[in-house]
């Protein structure tokens, strides 16, 4: 069960989206409610959820700035934003901060909440297939959180989201800098340039894979991120030195 933790001001929301929890039938555990952000993210810090449910609109805190200082203090809880249409442009910037998904308050209903939790399920397994596959890295990821908040959000974006297509671009627009300046100072933070610590985690993950499932070459190479099997079986050698198939036959890297 995913641990989750509700953050709203309205006690009538939080009874209903208990509620609904129940009925859903979904592997998602309420272990906690809080009445504003400020709150919430103190739980944040006691409990570790996995899973954070915040409403946008609320004293003290809003649910925007709790996403914000949540993942410049490192927690990568997935969140998921209740909000009014009213409110909607503050949930397409909880999006841009990294947010799973938003559900419209007044729009909730059993479907909905399967549908986007559903979604945040897949996420968070993701996420463990991830921590798993570090242990198959050469030497350990050495970047870590720079002294710099707006690389650490690229850092982890790029953590959450490596098999996706991640770009320059994109990252210009997650942190709102010019694409130029980025580009030298992840390489100046980071000792890697954006496109080489993409790979790198890339192969990271093809590693686990490789040894921990029976995958074929072709069905790791997409999900890892790769467009297709040549380019992951040349870049995969560029790091590992062998081949993908030559590193699944070597008995040490097999489980």
């Amino acid at each position: 069960m995913w641990r989750t933790l509700i953050v709203d001001d309205e006690q009538p929301a939080v009874k209903s989206i208990r509620k609904l929890f129940l009925k859903a039938g979904i592997p998602f555990e309420i272990i906690g409610e809080a009445e504003n952000g400020e709150v919430g993210l103190q739980m944040i810090r006691e409990l570790r959820p996995d899973v954070v449910v915040t409403d946008i609109n609320m004293p003290v805190m809003d649910g925007v700035k709790l996403l914000q200082v949540a993942r410049e203090e490192g927690f990568d809880c997935r969140f998921v934003m209740l909000t009014a249409l009213s409110e909607f442009e503050y949930a397409r910037q909880a999006l841009v901060f990294g947010a799973s998904d938003y559900i419209l308050k007044l729009s909730l209903d059993l479907q909905g909440l399967k549908q986007t939790m559903g979604k945040v399920h897949a996420e968070l397994e993701r996420m463990v297939k991830m921590k798993k596959a570090d242990k198959w890295f050469p030497e350990k990821q050495q970047t870590g959180p720079t002294d710099h908040v707006e690389m650490n959000k690229i850092i982890a974006y790029i953590e959450e989201h490596y098999s996706e297509d991640i770009s320059l671009k994109s990252m210009s627009e997650l942190i709102r800098m010019d694409a130029s300046y980025i580009s030298d100072l992840f390489k100046k933070k980071t000792g890697k340039t954006l496109t080489n610590y993409i790979q790198e985690r890339r192969i990271q993950a093809g590693k686990m894979l490789l040894a921990e499932t029976k995958l074929t070459i072709s069905e790791i190479g997409q999900q890892v991120g790769f467009e297709n099997d040549n380019y992951f079986i040349k870049i995969f050698k560029k790091w590992c030195g062998v081949t993908p198939n030559e590193f699944r036959k070597e008995p040490k890297n097999v489980l």
